[in-house]
């Protein structure tokens, strides 16, 4: 099962996506937009900058968990993953966006 961008709105009105993968899981979510079209932008640029491992940055949380953040070329951040216990979760979470993300179809929810 290919994975998928989900568009939606917040109870606060601002429009997101997240990159679910294959098996259903979340992988990447971004922030709030004001409008469709910043969203729709947003999806577009996770699919252009997800094979650059120059664009992903690691991350360890206070907690010590693992995650990471997608960076456009500008330094701005796309999306953000979920806490993994493991470095190596964080990777895979990585590799997971680069597979699922450039032939993802969007399905709108709002």
């Amino acid at each position: 099962m290919a994975g998928k961008f989900e568009c939606y709105k917040d109870k606060a009105g601002e429009f997101r996506f997240r990159l679910k993968a294959g098996n259903g899981e979340t992988i990447l979510s971004s922030e709030g937009y004001s409008s469709k079209a910043s969203c729709t932008n947003g999806i577009k640029s996770v699919q252009k900058n997800c094979l650059d491992a120059k664009c992903f940055e690691k991350k360890t949380t206070d907690s010590g968990k693992f995650r990471f953040n997608l960076k456009s070329t500008n330094g701005q951040v796309i999306g953000t993953s979920q806490n993994y216990d493991s470095e190596s979760g964080r990777d895979n979470g990585i590799a997971s966006v680069g597979r699922s993300a450039p032939d993802a179809k969007v399905v709108d929810e709002t």
